[in-house]
């Protein structure tokens, strides 16, 4: 008994706290010191800076439990770190990951959560028994030797003279101290997190005064639908359209008057970055102008359109929801009539993309002369087996929904399935937009793709720092009707001549469905259209985490992703 309140009374000693928080904070340096892939002066200025800093911190008072607690906002940070060094193997806390935080919803977080546990499991293990101790070290009144203290910094000393050595040298290599230096450059994302969520929250001021001066140039009399679809978490590599081996696209190859684009890429793989760019005249080469633009529903509504935007989604007070509601009608379904959004999905209710097939006929019954409709699918989202009816489960067993490499067989045939439920329902929206015999046109890509333990690299799911091929390759499909080939038969022959070249969806889309509906506008620029015969592709470009368009073979240029690119064909000058 006397042994165990030994070992019990040093668990909370000063020095066995300070030890332990030193390790805790010092965890993710050591970790990305392996993770990413930086010069050796840069993994030491990125382990030596910061736990050196971290003994004078500890040692800024005797009582280390209190300073514990004072290092709070550091230590929370930490547990973050590894949660997300488990999830992607990668990269320190992006500001994107901030973001995701205020746009996810409860369902989707529950979804992730569920699959980290391991690392949930590791953090709380680790980091709340040092806050316990120092709780009840600060209860004991218990201090450091001051003897101790005295020899800790002077190592802190000896290792910040080093480090800043090394940071000299690696900042002449292309170091820069907010990117790649933890934790700071953590806060430094967190300051841009907070002044984007301002720039959003201030939104509809900064936009108030923005036209397109829109006007049509088609006959007015004549009946126009136009379609805008975006996918979620669709990657081209599992459409058998892209020549994936599975038939998971039945019925999409045999519909006339299809255009498939085999080379297009999206600039984001996060859905509150790109699908503010499919909807927007933006791009990731200007995307800060997002803030003070308006969307592309209220060009089509300058030239007369009537304008619905259908969403299975829910609302999450981004760019996604303002660019909707400027719609005349908008609808997210998953939202109840008294706004309580999730209730449905709390009582187990699951909603499909299917289910937006009666409101679809509810807006073409209309018989509006001009009619733009943008739909916003929840696709292939995970949990992938909950995106699809049981009686559309095709590819089995499908039934596994743990993030594990064991898994991949099973989860691979959910996503194929939710592919084939994606080719389902599009057919189902072309055979309505056709039965109209209007003159109408249908566009549809996806907001980004997905990995799920490819490669060596097992990366699973998307939206990490250093995106994948396999978040990238996305679809790009343009369907025109028979009534549209009729009128403009030579549309046909563009289309039919742009699809083998390189397309960036976020730029592409806009301009294009500007194009097929003839709206006259300043910010139409007819060579980034595929619908145009002045269509020029441009190189491939990434928006980072810090809002820059970055080349695309800096982002993402390991040999899997090059051996990827090189297979499908899509031009890529990586190493």
């Amino acid at each position: 008994m006397r042994h165990f309140k030994h070992i019990v009374s040093r668990s909370y000693a000063p020095q066995t706290v300070f030890w332990l928080a030193l390790f805790v904070l010092s965890f993710p340096n050591i970790c990305l010191s392996f993770t990413d892939h930086l010069p050796l002066l840069s993994r030491l200025t990125n382990v030596l800076l910061p736990i050196s800093a971290y003994i004078l911190a500890l040692t800024g008072m005797r009582k280390v439990g209190r300073t514990v607690w004072f290092l709070f906002p550091l230590i929370f940070l930490s547990a973050f770190q590894i949660v997300l060094l488990y999830l992607y193997g990668h990269s320190v806390i992006a500001v994107d990951m901030f973001l995701n935080l205020l746009t996810t919803n409860a369902g989707e977080a529950m979804e992730l959560l569920d699959n980290l546990l391991p690392s949930v499991v590791f953090v709380v293990l680790i980091y709340v028994p040092l806050l316990v101790l120092a709780a009840v070290s600060v209860w004991k009144g218990l201090e450091l030797d001051r003897r101790f203290m005295h020899r800790v910094r002077f190592v802190s000393a000896f290792g910040l003279i080093v480090g800043t050595v090394c940071m000299f040298f690696s900042v002449n290599r292309g170091f820069v101290v907010r990117n790649d230096l933890y934790p700071i450059n953590v806060f430094y994302n967190v300051k841009l997190a907070i002044e984007r969520t301002y720039a959003t929250a201030h939104y509809a001021e900064t936009s108030r005064n923005f036209t397109f001066k829109a006007h049509p140039t088609h006959e007015r009399s004549e009946r126009e639908v136009y379609v805008l679809v975006i996918g979620e978490t669709a990657r081209a590599a599992d459409f058998r359209l892209y020549g994936y081996q599975r038939n998971t696209t039945p019925r999409l190859p045999v519909t006339k008057g299809l255009f498939v684009f085999n080379k297009a890429l999206t600039q984001s793989n996060t859905t509150h970055k790109s699908v503010p760019m499919l909807i927007s005249a933006v791009s990731a080469e200007d995307y800060d102008n997002i803030y003070k633009q308006k969307g592309l529903i209220t060009a089509f509504k300058e030239a007369g359109f009537h304008t619905v935007f259908l969403s299975n989604q829910l609302p999450n007070h981004s760019f996604i929801d303002f660019f909707g509601e400027e719609a005349d009608e908008w609808k997210f379904i998953k939202e109840t009539p008294n706004g309580r959004s999730g209730q449905a999905e709390a009582e187990g209710k699951e909603f499909y993309d299917g289910d937006l097939l009666p409101l679809i006929d509810k807006v073409l019954a209309k018989k509006r002369r001009k009619q733009l409709i943008v739909i916003h699918t929840y696709g292939s989202h995970f949990e992938y087996l909950k995106r699809y009816p049981k009686a559309m489960s095709y590819f089995r067993p499908d039934d596994a929904s743990e993030a594990e490499a064991a898994n991949r067989p099973s989860l691979l045939n959910a996503y194929d399935n939710t592919i084939r439920y994606t080719d389902w329902f599009l057919a189902e929206v072309v055979r309505r937009v056709e039965h109209t015999r209007s003159m109408s046109a249908l566009l549809y890509t996806s907001d980004h793709g997905e990995n799920i333990f490819d490669d060596r690299r097992r990366l699973f799911l998307h939206a990490s720092p250093i995106p994948s091929a396999f978040e990238l390759h996305v679809p790009f499909i343009v369907w025109l009707s028979s009534r549209y080939m009729a009128i403009q038969p030579a549309r046909s022959g563009i289309l039919q001549s742009n699809k083998g070249k390189p397309v960036a969806t976020n730029l592409s889309v806009f301009h294009t469905l500007i194009d097929l509906a003839g709206i006259g506008t300043p910010y139409f620029n007819r060579h980034n259209s595929v619908s145009d015969m002045a269509y020029r592709p441009r190189p491939y470009v990434y928006l980072n985490d810090h809002n820059e368009a970055i080349p695309l073979e800096r982002m993402a240029n390991s040999a899997e992703d090059v051996l990827y690119f090189r297979r499908a064909g899509i031009p890529f000058h990586g190493r």
